[in-house]
């Protein structure tokens, strides 16, 4: 058997169990520790086997931070978000189509601040923290997939 399906095999368990402690989320427990099995794959020959499970373990709790600094940024930005009194209040309609699922929760953002709200490119830029040019990016990739979903429901 191969050392890295040994070792997959021995502590696979136990680092979901630990990292799902950590995080509390089932999907989140599963992406941190196939991260670390991916981590330990990539540098097995750097590794020595004698410090296996510490090693797995505090790469992932080093992943488990990660993850809770990522969501308290998001949640900070989300909380400073500010949309401007005089704008119009977003409608029924937009508000359904923006909730495809194959939109990525920044590009709902940029297509909410900009068609919703009907703030400028350089607005949601400074809204959201993004340049103009990432913001531009992203709303032409939504309003692909929304071009795209469309069409497919006329068909």
């Amino acid at each position: 058997m191969d050392p890295f399906e040994e070792i997959y095999r021995r502590y696979g368990d136990s680092v979901f169990r630990f990292t799902t402690r950590l995080v509390g989320q089932r999907a989140v427990a599963e992406e941190i520790t196939a991260d670390v099995f991916l981590t330990l794959y990539e540098r097995i020959d750097e590794i020595d086997v004698t410090q296996l499970p510490g090693w797995l373990f505090t790469v992932a709790r080093h992943r488990a931070m990660d993850y809770w600094r990522r969501a308290a940024v998001e949640r900070r930005y989300l909380s400073a978000l500010v949309v401007p009194e005089s704008q119009p209040s977003p409608d029924a309609t937009s508000a359904d189509l923006f909730e495809l699922r194959a939109l990525k929760p920044v590009h709902r953002l940029c297509l909410r601040l900009r068609y919703d709200y009907g703030m400028t490119v350089l607005e949601v830029a400074g809204a959201t923290g993004l340049t103009q040019t990432q913001v531009k990016g992203y709303l032409q990739y939504a309003r692909q997939l929304l071009r795209t979903q469309i069409t497919q429901e006329e068909q």
